[in-house]
């Protein structure tokens, strides 16, 4: 008899109800979150049918995972739903203290390939910052994006940055990073001399005692989700035909300081990494960079056909 795809069965009513009995445990979580763990919680109770759920047992879940990932499902999707997996079994461990234990104790998603960042060329990026313009969300913009180039900044250390931990006398800013550390990052020239412009026309819209380096038009920080609008229209006005967010410039950042100086270690520091293995990712990026020049240039590069 062939083996039934668990998606194609419909599971019973006791289980149906044990997963909205678990849905209605998550209402305080994020709307996506509920969404996803019900959704792959399903497929439990799908997999068992008419059987108990919470009898389902680790080789099931791992034969379960296998089939998954044959079917093209990431290591990420799928450690995903074993996270799921793990809350709705504690769900039921809680409501009923006899039940058996965790089937998805020990279980581990495979792990994906690691996906290399995506940077902006220099070209690209230079014309990325060359807003022109004396418009005062033009000149904020021009000094926002000078500073993620300049510094590789992520997304929240953009969004938290204040003027009084910015010294343009010695080029450098204090930012508060990932686990609260704090860090000096340098800031070159030309994000220097932009954000001068900037902090002459912020004392025209910044609220009192607002302590934000970016503030809005109304005067208040600008904050993170703002800041990816920003970037996003000004890479289309600016010719870039490609979606860009900000971590693309800290990629950018990092790949480009490399390229030219080698420093590993200095780029590390810089981007605030614990660990230079995450700094590492990017000598595969300037790899890919010295592929390229070598393949465009050197007489022996070229296969023949």
């Amino acid at each position: 008899m062939p083996r039934r795809d668990a998606a194609s069965v419909v599971p019973s009513a006791a289980n149906a109800a044990r997963v909205e009995a678990f849905e209605r445990s998550l209402a305080l979580a994020p709307a996506a979150t509920r969404r996803a763990y019900v959704r792959d919680v399903g497929q439990l109770a799908s997999l068992a049918a008419e059987r108990d759920i919470a009898g389902l047992s680790r080789p099931e879940l791992a034969r379960h995972l296998a089939t998954l990932h044959g079917r093209g499902l990431s290591g990420r999707s799928l450690a995903r739903m074993l996270s799921a997996w793990r809350a709705f079994y504690r769900f039921l461990l809680d409501a009923d203290p006899t039940r058996r234990g965790d089937p998805c104790l020990g279980l581990k998603a495979p792990k994906s390939a690691r996906r290399l960042p995506t940077a902006l060329s220099p070209d690209e990026a230079v014309r990325l910052v060359g807003i022109g313009g004396d418009d005062v969300l033009a000149v904020r913009d021009r000094a926002l994006l000078e500073l993620a180039y300049s510094s590789g900044l992520r997304l929240s250390e953009l969004s938290g940055a204040d003027v009084g931990r910015l010294d343009l006398v010695t080029g450098e800013i204090r930012v508060m990073g990932k686990g609260a550390k704090e860090r000096i990052v340098p800031v070159g020239a030309p994000a220097c001399a932009a954000l001068r412009a900037w902090l002459a026309a912020r004392s025209g819209v910044a609220a009192p005692q607002e302590p934000a380096l970016f503030v809005t038009r109304a005067g208040t920080r600008l904050g993170p989700r703002a800041i990816e609008r920003r970037l996003a229209a000004w890479a289309r006005r600016q010719g870039l035909d490609r979606h860009v967010h900000p971590h693309m410039l800290r990629h950018s950042f990092a790949s480009h300081v490399l390229q030219s100086s080698g420093d590993l270690r200095a780029v590390q520091e810089m981007l605030g990494h614990a660990s230079i293995a995450s700094t590492q990712v990017y000598t595969h990026l300037d790899f890919q960079h010295l592929a390229k020049v070598y393949d465009a240039a050197h007489p022996r590069a070229r296969r023949k056909g």
